[in-house]
């Protein structure tokens, strides 16, 4: 196996180690994985299979808490707190943000 070696600064380091910790993977495993998406032998953009999903996701949630939040705010503030302590747990949500 062919030995990769590529420096990063601790801001990136630390938000890799975010995402592979929220995956359960190990940060090699994590970036190898990462790798082989962005070199699909198929030539697909790495995030193109995934887009269509997404965008449902999105869809159904802003639905959903759109209808909480009419009928409960509080419950609707609480979840959406609750949230973005999850993403932030898992590198998905700049640290700082909303701080």
């Amino acid at each position: 196996m062919i030995r990769i070696s590529v420096r990063v600064d601790s801001a990136l380091h630390d938000r890799l180690s975010r995402r592979a910790a929220g995956a359960d993977l190990s940060l090699s495993v994590f970036i190898r994985s990462v790798l082989e998406q962005a070199a699909d032998p198929r030539g697909r953009y790495i995030y193109s299979s995934q887009d269509e999903i997404l965008a449902t996701c999105i869809q159904i949630l802003t639905i959903l808490g759109t209808s909480v939040g009419q009928r409960t705010p509080d419950v609707l503030q609480k979840g959406m707190a609750e949230a973005r302590l999850i993403l932030r747990e898992r590198g998905l949500l700049d640290p700082e943000a909303d701080r």
